[in-house]
């Protein structure tokens, strides 16, 4: 490769992989966690010598089939590969508390690896809580730590994810702890535990169907940690230190943040979109060294880079990359083998613009809503043009703000009766036809073919919807959009929520046109001043309020209509709000709301939007 310096170097596969299963790693407290290790082998022989060493540490089993082959995939390319179980889950000693001892644990393992005589320079690896684990060592600044690859993960659980808004993201944290709770160490040592948290999975969706999940009443109750986990994110509100630490906040440790080359993978309809473009931006401010993004259209990343479609959305062929690992590898024999992958030629941020295709069905009933991938040098984008649409009383976005006193737009919030969850940016973790994250069309209410299709969200009485008239040309938002309302309630606390959303018009496919979900967002009243503490509402006193929704990158075509749907609940994504004032996830009883909102030349409501230049 040396004499082709036109052409690009890389790993290629040359070794084969010895297996040490289940290598214990004593923690600072006398604690032991347990890894397995794959290293570089010929003839069935470990080879002598240094070599870079990936490490990802996982609360999923280290032994699973996906760990294996990706350990094994790198061994044979002349890496190592570690695996651990984290502190309390599968082989590993202690007990298991959600991204509260990554940290120390990783810094300790780190120090491990550190002492291997096959030790060279030290990358992590993963997606999601692997992501989070990857962090929280790095902000200890071990060493040898020389990069990372972030797929996926968060940058604050409490402004996404477990908590939005002050809202409590119910359906992502009521699923993601049944889900741990069935591979929790209590079920795997007791039939009873394993049968009650298997059958409560198996009607997950059931369960979901409740608006007030009651302590000591669910199989979740079985493991008596897992439960008090989930009712620890649904009442812990205010931001206070339960929040705070290197596993659940890396907001709040950025400054100490290793200035190394990073490797960052997030999607549009992924539920870690707004974390990974916080942490991009705020590491390359800070940052001399290079960061590369990733931004696609599936709903988790890692596996899900082979597809193209999110939800009841296909985006086109062009829109899958290869499989997970390739990236990964060009990735780390730059920075860690120091040969020359390409990287260097490339931009640093690609993403997918959704939007451009026919409108049609494919085969599998889908939205060809279509797209194209485009390289990129900043984010947010330089050029993007701010551009305002002001949400009018006659159910129109317009860019000429109110000139005279519109008349407010007054619905009823009932929270016994809330607006259905009808896709999102977040990903399902085994319900079916009851919350799936990605796209799905708004106006036929419904989330898969085979259940009987609900009345139109804008439909309903509390559901208020604003929309452009056709577009006569095409607009291409790329950004965060934000949107401002002006409102009252007769309650001393509510929510109100903003969809925004790609209206096609009407086709032979669609006869009703698809409305196509790209992003929302929910503001508890009471943190509407922040979320240290509550400050109720004055019924019937008018507050201004900022709502940020989930970045996106989209192309509205001719014809279609950029739409925003406003209202108060978004239920099982969000908990619902009683309206009551009561301590949230502790009420006792729901109130009906009578919500205004407001639109007049002094109180102009509005939508803006990161507009590119065409």
């Amino acid at each position: 490769m040396a004499n082709h310096p036109e052409r690009y170097e890389g790993s290629a596969q040359e070794y084969d992989v010895v297996i040490q299963r289940d290598v214990p790693i004593t923690m600072t407290d006398g604690v032991t966690l347990f890894a397995d290790i794959y290293v570089p082998a010929l003839g069935g022989e470990q080879l002598p010598g240094r070599w870079p060493v990936l490490l990802e540490r996982s609360p999923y089993d280290k032994g699973r089939v996906g760990y294996s082959a990706n350990s094994r995939f790198f061994a044979k390319r002349g890496y190592v590969a570690v695996v651990q179980d984290v502190r309390g889950r599968y082989t590993s000693e202690g007990e298991f508390a959600f991204l509260r001892n990554e940290a120390d644990d990783g810094r300790a393992t780190m120090e491990w690896l550190d002492a291997q005589e096959w030790c060279g320079n030290i990358a992590t690896l993963g997606i999601s809580y692997t992501t989070a684990t990857q962090q929280a060592l790095a902000v200890r600044q071990p060493p040898k730590l020389a990069t990372q690859a972030l797929f996926d993960g968060p940058y604050n659980y409490f402004r996404q994810t477990m908590r939005h808004g002050g809202a409590c993201e119910y359906g992502i944290a009521f699923q993601y702890v049944v889900f741990m709770a069935r591979a929790s160490k209590q079920a795997a040592e007791d039939p009873v535990v394993q049968q009650g948290l298997d059958a409560m999975w198996a009607s997950l969706t059931e369960w979901l169907g409740h608006q007030a999940i009651v302590k000591g009443e669910t199989p979740l109750s079985l493991t008596p940690d897992y439960e008090q986990w989930f009712f620890d994110m649904l009442t812990t509100s205010d931001y206070t230190d339960y929040w705070i630490s290197p596993g659940l906040s890396i907001e709040e440790f950025v400054d100490d943040y290793p200035d190394i080359p990073l490797l960052l993978e997030t999607s549009w309809f992924g539920h870690h979109i707004t974390a990974t473009l916080w942490k991009y931006e705020q590491l390359k401010q800070r940052h001399r060294t290079p960061k590369k993004l990733v931004i696609g259209t599936w709903l988790h990343g890692g596996d899900m880079f082979t597809q193209s479609v999110a939800g009841n959305v296909e985006f086109g062929a062009e829109a899958a990359l290869e499989d997970n690992n390739s990236l990964r590898l060009r990735w780390f024999d730059q920075h860690l083998k120091g040969l020359s992958t390409g990287l260097d030629d490339e931009a640093p941020i690609q993403l997918f613009v959704m939007g451009g295709g026919p409108g049609t069905k494919d085969r599998a009933g889908r939205l060809l809503h279509g797209g194209r991938w485009r390289d990129e040098y900043e984010w947010p984008l330089a050029r993007a043009v701010d551009t305002t649409l002001h949400l009018r009383a006659d159910g129109s976005l317009s860019d000429s703000p109110p000139d005279i006193d519109e008349r407010p737009t007054a619905y009823t919030f009932d929270p016994t009766d809330p607006v259905p969850t009808v896709g999102g940016n977040f990903t399902n973790y085994g319900t079916s036809g009851f919350l799936e994250g990605g796209g799905y069309d708004q106006i036929s209410g419904t989330m898969s073919g085979d259940r009987s299709a609900p009345a139109p969200l804008e439909d309903r009485h509390d559901v208020i919807v604003f929309r452009t008239p056709p577009l006569e040309a095409g607009i291409e938002v790329t950004g965060v959009v934000t949107c401002t309302l002006w409102v009252s309630s007769t309650a001393v606390d509510t929510d109100f929520t903003v969809k925004l959303i790609d209206e096609y018009p009407p086709n032979e496919h669609y006869p009703n046109g698809y409305a196509l979900n790209l992003g929302d967002s929910i503001l508890r009243m009471r943190y509407r001043d922040g979320f240290d503490r509550a400050r109720f509402m004055q019924p019937g006193e008018v507050y201004a309020v900022e709502l940020s929704l989930q970045a996106t990158s989209n192309y509205f075509a001719p014809g279609h209509h950029i739409r925003v749907d406003v209202s108060s609940s978004n239920f099982p994504h969000y908990d619902v709000n009683p309206n009551t004032g009561e301590p949230l996830g502790l009420n006792t009883g729901f109130t009906r709301a009578e919500q205004s909102l407001y639109h007049d030349r002094e109180r102009r409501s509005c939508v803006v939007l990161p507009v590119i230049p065409s």
